[in-house]
């Protein structure tokens, strides 16, 4: 395969967004007259009409007396467009492939939740006002709990040092008052990088302590691997080289025009690619070396994949039970390359489908399309509240009925094949969804942490069967059966059992509906639970539960407020 950066295409791209939002201006007309000169002094000098066309150009982009919406209509006409088409720029070309993937079975039984350290254990003084910071020692009361819930991994946003010249105010602002940190992913300090811990946190001995004592639970401890730097960051004086240096002398900042990050310089891997990949694996390794074998990957569809390509490899050449999970939320071509070159774990547009024929829809395409590709999470949140869909914000500004959407996450798409693990404890599912941040509004802090279940939520699991989690890691024994109510989704999963043993099948029924009980018929493809269609048979709900005799036809009522959803183990046909 091959590929190259298109830097004209690239300045296109973010002159349409810049320049009529009336950011960087006069820049990026000096970019894009610099960028249309190289073009100019490549063509071949037979092409009159081309060179006339560049000119032209080049002299709008200069003009400054010119009407800004005129000079960047010259930039986009269709005749200029048509000779960088012909005449493509293109730097660093490059022969990659083909990526070879390597499964691993430990990645299909993890469920996560996020912890934020900062958040456990902080305290707001009643006279002063002011906030004191929770730590990792803070933090380690709170495994416990985390534990008896039944995850499998305590995610930590970005635990290092953050940028205080820069630093963003609660409201995004650059003027955070005095007990403002800032935000965990501008990362960088006189306090170090992406190699240190924030001060506040506590020490390496501190962090040790940490994942010790959630190993000792049964818990493993992921890390935020977030390759961006604040403008504090030690990288940023000692491998200025490693950031954009745009026209006129500053680092380039991340931006989404018109919204500005200046807290945050993206790495730019095209100017010293040796340099920046022997650094970040040196940093993987020195937090492996800490007990860390779970890395969440910040954005990693803004990175090289042949830099993905060759860190997983390097990483799997001598610790093959390290985890990556890709929280990528992108083209699904670039997700699905992800997928291919290594990362054993992958975020998904999960969060956005809400109606059922989406839900529907997203689950076939997982377990038809891309299941060899991709081992997907069904994280039922967002670490930024204006990325939720809307039954989610609801929940944010306490509306009854979104309170009912959380409800409906947690229990219909989080927990809803957890029941699979009857008849000896099995492991969870590859494609199970799995809480990731679960939100916990402190209105005296206005942080967050991890919060307990739904009172009707599944109790503690029992001792899970590591020998059934192959049987149990697949997504392609998804069968969505239907209902008369188009807020009610039913679908199940059939696992086999050990030899001569019955399969494990689970039946999950959820109210997509926040804001109203549903009462509906839910019709069962009998033979896709490996049932003959005049079977009956016993089913366990797993949050109530209770037993009932089920058919190929069913009555159900579900109440969002109390019980959105059913997760019904299916036993013995009568």
């Amino acid at each position: 395969m091959q590929a190259w950066s298109d830097p004209v295409a690239t300045w296109q791209h973010a002159a349409g967004l810049k320049i009529p939002a009336g950011v960087d201006v006069d820049l990026m007309f000096v970019e894009g007259r610099l960028l249309l000169e190289r073009v100019k002094a490549d063509l071949d000098r037979s092409d009159r009409r081309g060179h006339e066309i560049l000119d032209g150009a080049i002299e709008a982009a200069a003009d400054e007396k010119r009407p800004v919406g005129a000079r960047l209509a010259a930039l986009q006409a269709p005749e200029l467009d048509a000779v960088l088409l012909a005449n493509p720029l293109r730097e660093l070309v490059t022969v990659e492939g083909p990526y070879p993937a390597t499964p691993t079975a430990r990645a299909a039984v993890r469920q996560l939740v996020r912890v934020l350290p900062r958040s456990e254990g902080a305290t707001r003084d009643a006279v002063t006002g002011k906030v004191t910071s929770g730590n990792f020692r803070t933090a380690a009361k709170r495994l416990d709990a985390v534990a008896s819930m039944g995850f499998d991994v305590i995610y930590l946003p970005p635990i290092h040092p953050i940028a205080r010249s820069t630093a963003r105010a609660p409201t995004h602002t650059l003027t955070p008052g005095p007990d403002d940190t800032g935000s965990p992913w501008a990362i960088g300090s006189k306090d170090g990088g992406h190699d240190a811990i924030h001060p506040d946190l506590g020490t390496f001995e501190d962090f040790d302590a940490f994942v010790a004592h959630a190993r000792g639970l049964g818990l493993e401890v992921a890390l935020d691997l977030a390759l961006q730097a604040a403008p504090d960051h030690p990288w940023v004086t000692s491998h200025p080289e490693w950031f954009t240096t745009r026209a006129d002398g500053t680092i380039a900042y991340a931006e989404n025009p018109p919204k500005k990050y200046q807290d945050i310089y993206p790495v730019n891997f095209d100017n010293d690619p040796t340099g920046i990949c022997r650094e970040v694996l040196r940093v993987v390794r020195m937090w492996m070396s800490h007990g860390v074998r779970i890395f969440r990957v910040d954005n990693p569809h803004t990175k090289p994949v042949a830099f993905w390509e060759w860190l997983l490899k390097e990483i799997r050449r001598t610790d093959p039970d390290v985890l990556f999970l890709a929280e990528a939320f992108t083209r699904p071509a670039m997700m699905q390359g992800l997928g291919a070159i290594g990362f054993q774990q992958s975020y998904t547009y999960f969060t956005w489908r809400n109606a059922k024929w989406e839900l529907e829809e997203y689950l076939r395409e997982l377990a038809t399309e891309t299941d060899h590709l991709m081992r997907p999470n069904f994280f039922v949140n967002t670490r930024h509240p204006a990325r939720l869909p809307a039954v989610r914000r609801a929940w944010r500004v306490q509306d009854p009925g979104g309170r009912g959407g959380d409800r409906i996450a947690q229990l219909g798409r989080v927990r809803r094949l957890r029941a699979l693990r009857a008849r000896g404890g099995q492991a969870r599912e590859r494609g199970v969804p799995r809480l990731g941040e679960v939100p916990d509004p402190d209105p005296g802090l206005g942080r967050r942490g991890a919060r307990g279940p739904h009172p009707g939520a599944v109790p503690h699991p029992p001792q899970r069967d590591p020998a059934r989690a192959p049987r149990a890691a697949v997504l392609r024994n998804v069968h969505i059966h239907h209902s008369d109510d188009e807020n009610i989704l039913v679908f199940s999963k059939r696992a086999a059992g050990p030899a001569g043993g019955e399969d494990d099948v689970v039946i999950v029924v959820v109210n997509l509906d926040p804001h109203a009980t549903r009462e509906t018929m839910v019709h069962l493809d009998l033979p896709a639970l490996g049932l003959a269609w005049d079977d009956s048979f016993v089913v366990h709900d797993e949050i109530t539960r209770e037993d009932w005799s089920w058919g190929q036809h069913n009555y159900v009522r579900l109440d969002p407020s109390y019980e959105p959803a059913h997760i019904l183990t299916v036993r013995s046909p009568r």
